[in-house]
């Protein structure tokens, strides 16, 4: 217990936090778009677990992140797989609209904030990692504490969304934004993006475009369909 009486343990668990309330941001959006649908009995078992298991996922991938970021492609196959997520997350807005929509699945929203938060935190965790600096219990601590932020954060958002339909379309944009920000960032990409680092903002843009758009387009397919029904 003697790392409690050095101040540089103290300033380093400042600054996990501090990292972990920056970047938390568009994790609780992700977890607060998945757990809408559920019912409100629901959701308050779907951000705890999401946001505890999404915190134990942070700490496992600490250990390997900077060696999968190293794999090429990878992160192609990410930020693909967050345009989707962002996608499906929009479209399930225009089911709630229409009135007969079944309750959400809670096993499926957890999952889909594990995935979601696996793809978006494979570069946020080197920057938890540098600031242990090689503590695991700096680390482990620092991360624990952010289960409540990521918690509020969530609550919060769901409550935004049912008050603001509008969060939900901005909150796909945002998924968007970083599944395009993911995919420039493989390392195969890396010399493309050093002669062109324009390329990184107008991805995330195209990302956050393309998940409104194609969003957009099954929602009023599926008011189509109701129409004619």
């Amino acid at each position: 217990m003697e790392f409690l009486h050095n101040a540089d343990f103290w300033i380093g668990l400042v600054k996990i936090v501090w990292i972990n309330i920056i970047l938390s941001g568009d994790n609780a959006v992700v977890i607060a778009l998945a757990a809408r649908s559920l019912p409100p009995h629901q959701q308050k078992l779907a951000i705890g677990w999401g946001s505890g298991a999404a915190v134990v996922l942070r700490i496992v991938l600490t250990v390997v992140a900077a060696k999968l970021l190293e794999l090429p492609y990878l992160q192609i196959l990410g930020g693909c797989l967050l345009l989707w997520i962002g996608v499906q997350l929009l479209g399930e807005e225009d089911d709630e609209e229409e009135g007969d929509a079944k309750p959400g699945n809670l096993m499926t929203a957890v999952r889909t904030i594990l995935i979601a938060d696996l793809v978006m935190s494979l570069d946020n965790v080197i920057a938890v990692a540098a600031a242990a600096q090689g503590s695991m219990v700096l680390l482990v601590l620092g991360l624990a504490i952010s289960i409540p932020l990521v918690i509020f954060g969530s609550t919060l958002m769901i409550k935004l969304m049912e008050r603001f339909p509008i969060i939900v379309m901005l909150g796909a944009a945002l998924i968007g934004w970083v599944g395009g920000e993911t995919i420039t960032s493989d390392v195969s990409l890396r010399g493309v993006l050093a002669a062109n680092p324009w390329m990184h903002y107008v991805a995330a843009a195209l990302g956050a475009a393309l998940v409104i758009l194609i969003g957009k387009g099954l929602q009023a397919r599926s008011a189509r369909a109701h129409g004619d029904a």
